[in-house]
């Protein structure tokens, strides 16, 4: 390491030493076989024997400091940000426009989707509230508020004749539909009433006879589904009766091998507080599933109930539907700005850089030529620009976000989308926003969080893998111990949760009390596991990321005090002291792929010197000078 180090600091010497012009740096051996482009040419042995002895022709040496300038100055001002590049060569920072219009644009239009989204959540949680108590019976409104700790039990059936009662209810609620108070139809367009579908999973062959502990099974699951149509004047004309209705298809239950069972059906609706000035009403079709789960065979069958919405394309008032096309245009336009404007960005961001890239093998092979040295790792990395990364990522997230959007508001899909869409949309303009950091960034003050989460993030990577290790083992063993015993503690993604909570001060009286066990050794283990883990996490853990992050806080300050530590790449863009505002970054080409092009078609261009050169008597160099035996036609 300490070679490393050595060497790296020999080679910024290097390239400092250069810069000042010292004749002990022409001692280095150059590679041979140079085209005349914008790069030194090699030397030759006749060269290197003068450079040896001090003596070396002004032409040959005006062209290898003005390499090195030019390179200096090129460099320089690809790491300038907008600002300095503006007063450089007075180009419009149109990168960071797009960046700024793409922001307003992706707000808005997530606040757009954000409001419908929790309309369309909203409706459909207060519907299927509204159908558990159409269809379900002895639901009870306590059941729609999640409490903790539950202040129920599961709601679930216990007597095969609740079973059949339960069916009969749902039946019942669908045939009366018209009694509810929501506006609620049947599918068919006559709204006559549709069939319903009862489903049943049994076990092919289940029978227990539990007196003399033996059994007959087969698992193998089979599926069963029959038609319920209703007629007012026929088989229901003395009521409901499932259990009477089965026995007539010869379908016969055996609650010892039932797995599951489902009950369906379908109702539409419209739903009116959608409708705004430019905004129509939504129409929905709800797809209703009662389910009895008897999966677990431990006498408590399930009962829940699932409504999934699709939006339907409503036929309304001619009114709406006119302003409905002007909301929909408008909906449009703004999604299709949005590709655009994101499309854009991803193009810039990409060809930043792909341009990145061939300057850094630009850099490289002028090292290698000129100091005879490989630029260094630190000094590649820093031309990738991971800001760009994560623009290029938040590009492709909002711009598929924003498609699946348009189809959402087209009505080419069902509510499934809806969730797909507001992660792509959700994370990109989560990313939009952490952008806005890279432009704070080049302001000292707001930089120091970036400077610190970057020194610190190695040793925050290293001290996470040691702790994650410990945390994972305190879950495993939570889960396997006092699963059975702890609602906290019944899954492995509980338990994780409930000891994250832990390390944050939440609900540790509620943990503890909660832990009720009748075995005396488990008792006084869950203590010494929760006092353990606490003492752990709380006092030490905690205690050491915080330390990581101060410890590189400090080494930020100091390096604003002192000074950065430069890489090899640093030090050789830091001798040029030119400011951008002085106006010789003016004199650079801005486009490399243009220059290299006029190289080739013409090698003998006449470059300029100025003050790089006071000992020519003109401000060109013959091309014969410059590029030693390559011959120009």
């Amino acid at each position: 390491m300490a070679d490393k180090i050595e060497n790296k600091g020999s080679t910024n010497a290097i390239i400092e030493d250069r810069a000042r012009g010292s004749n002990s740096l022409r001692t280095h051996t150059w590679s041979q076989g140079s085209e005349c482009e914008d790069e030194v040419s090699p030397l030759t042995n006749d060269d290197t024997i003068n450079a040896r002895t001090g003596i070396m022709n002004q032409p040959r040496y005006d062209a290898i400091a003005y390499a090195e300038d030019k390179m200096r100055r090129k460099l320089k001002f690809f790491f300038m940000n907008p600002i300095e590049k503006w007063e450089a060569r007075k180009r419009f920072p149109y990168k960071f426009i797009v960046q700024v219009v793409k922001i307003i644009l992706v707000t808005v239009q997530l606040c757009l989707f954000a409001h419908n989204n929790y309309i369309h959540v909203n409706y459909t949680w207060d519907n299927r509230i509204t159908f558990s108590h159409l269809f379900l019976k002895d639901w009870d409104a306590d059941q729609e508020v999640p409490a903790y700790p539950p202040a129920h039990g599961p709601f679930a059936l216990y007597r095969q004749d609740d079973f059949y009662e339960t069916i009969d209810y749902a039946l019942q609620g669908y045939y009366n539909l018209s009694n509810a108070i929501g506006s609620y139809s049947y599918t068919a367009e006559d709204n006559s009433v549709g069939p319903v579908v009862l489903c049943l999973y049994q076990y092919k062959e289940g029978i227990i006879f539990g007196f003399n502990e033996s059994y007959i099974f087969n698992n193998k699951v089979e599926r069963t589904c029959i038609n319920i149509n209703h007629t007012f004047g026929g088989e229901f004309r003395d009521g409901i009766h499932s259990k009477k209705l089965l026995e007539e298809k010869n379908i016969r239950i055996n609650f010892s091998a039932l797995v599951k069972a489902h009950l369906k059906f379908a109702v539409k609706t419209v739903n009116l507080k959608a409708a705004g000035p430019i905004t129509p009403p939504d129409c929905y079709q709800f797809n209703i599933k009662i389910i009895f789960d008897n999966s677990d065979f431990d006498g408590q069958m399930l009962l829940s109930l699932d409504a999934e919405p699709k939006r339907l394309v409503c036929k309304g008032d001619i009114q709406y539907i006119t302003d409905n096309q002007i909301d929909s245009a408008l909906r449009t336009i703004l999604n299709l700005f949005v590709i655009l404007i994101c499309g854009i960005s991803l193009i810039l961001c990409s060809r930043s850089i792909y341009r990145a890239q061939l300057l850094k093998f630009e850099t490289i092979n002028f090292f290698k030529r000129t100091y005879g040295t490989n630029l260094s790792l630190e000094g590649r990395l820093e031309f990738l620009n991971f800001w760009y990364i994560m623009i290029i990522i938040n590009d492709l997230l909002i711009i598929m976000g924003s498609a699946i959007k348009e189809q959402i508001e087209r009505k080419s899909f069902d509510s499934d989308h809806w969730n797909i869409c507001s992660i792509f949309l959700g994370t990109g303009n989560l990313l939009v926003w952490f952008g806005v950091l890279r432009y704070l960034g080049f302001f000292k003050t707001y930089n120091v969080v970036i400077l610190t989460l970057k020194k610190a993030a190695p040793k925050v990577v290293r001290f996470l893998i040691c702790a994650i290790l410990i945390y994972a083992g305190f879950t495993f063993c939570g889960w396997l111990i006092f699963g059975p015993y702890h609602m906290k503690f019944r899954s492995l993604a509980t338990t994780s949760e409930c000891l994250f909570a832990l390390i944050n001060g939440d609900e540790l009286y509620a943990t503890f009390s909660m832990a009720s066990f009748k075995s005396q050794i488990l008792w006084w283990y869950c203590r010494i596991y929760l006092y353990s883990f606490l003492s752990l996490f709380i006092y030490v853990v905690l205690s050491l990321f915080i330390s990581i992050i101060m410890d590189a806080y400090d080494t930020i300050k100091l390096y604003y005090r002192d000074g950065f530590p430069k890489s090899d790449l640093q030090a050789f863009i830091s001798v040029c002291t030119d400011e951008a505002s002085s106006g010789v970054f003016s004199q650079e080409p801005d486009d490399p792929t243009w220059n290299k092009l006029l190289d080739r078609v013409c090698c003998c261009r006449k470059r300029p010197y100025g003050s790089l050169s006071q000992s020519n008597d003109s401000s060109s160099v013959k091309c014969d000078e410059i590029c030693g035996n390559v011959v120009c036609i």
